[in-house]
């Protein structure tokens, strides 16, 4: 197995943040220094990060569905000292968001060690559908806009795939995207003139937020994350 691939199986990062933190010298082999991720290793080798031990024998895979309340940064850590959505899971193992919400935004993010899994969500190739909810400013919403969602906005880093959108009160809509650009379902939205006052993520692929409170948690099951795998 790739060096790179053997690190995102053991949970240490994602398959590019793998990649990285191989290129910046932190990885030995059998306690050589190793900068390429296309080395081969196996469980027979000794591969260390920063001067850890990793391996992926034995190593459990989890993934936490986590109901994200506000004024919570979707980080690993923060600089700046804001409460982080890894802080709300009390796990031994090390955690990283699947993408990001918004500092303001509510709703479902997953967190796993798996870094394998991660970058098989994240990734673009894959269209994972991931589907808000928004409170939105100027209501009601007319056609027009509603039109100009399902055909793609014009964004200053180009026009937006087709949303799925629906109408559940005259300033609240359900959006249904594939793309993960930053800020993507706040920038829509102002862009057709309806600037978004709260934002929630309600499902993202197969999972559904459903009955789960603010702040709380669950772990995913064996078939939920297979049925994740299976994805794109």
């Amino acid at each position: 197995m790739r060096l790179a691939k053997y690190l995102a199986h053991s949970g240490v990062a994602s398959r590019r943040a793998s990649e990285t933190i191989i290129f910046d010298g932190r990885v030995t082999v059998d306690g050589a220094v190793i900068t390429d991720p296309a080395r081969d290793v196996d469980d027979l080798n000794i591969v260390k990060v920063d001067g850890k031990r990793v391996k992926t024998e034995g190593h459990d895979r989890v993934v936490y569905l986590l109901h994200k309340p506000p004024n919570v940064v979707s980080t690993v850590k923060d600089p700046e000292g804001r409460r982080t959505i890894v802080s709300l899971i009390p796990s031994k193992e090390r955690l990283y968001p699947v993408g990001r919400l918004d500092y303001d935004t509510t709703g479902l993010i997953l967190l796993t060690n798996d870094g394998d899994l991660a970058h098989r969500l994240t990734h673009p190739s894959f269209e994972v559908p991931r589907t808000y909810r928004a409170r939105v400013a100027n209501s009601p919403v007319h056609e027009p806009a509603m039109r100009a969602l399902r055909e793609g906005v014009e964004l200053e880093d180009g026009v937006t795939a087709p949303a799925k959108v629906r109408k559940i009160a005259s300033n609240h809509l359900e959006l249904t995207i594939r793309e993960g650009r930053k800020r993507q379902v706040k920038r829509m939205l102002e862009e057709v003139g309806h600037p978004v006052l709260s934002l929630e993520r309600v499902a993202f692929g197969p999972l559904r937020l459903g009955e789960l409170e603010m702040g709380a948690w669950r772990e995913l099951s064996r078939v939920e994350i297979e049925h994740l795998r299976e994805l794109g």
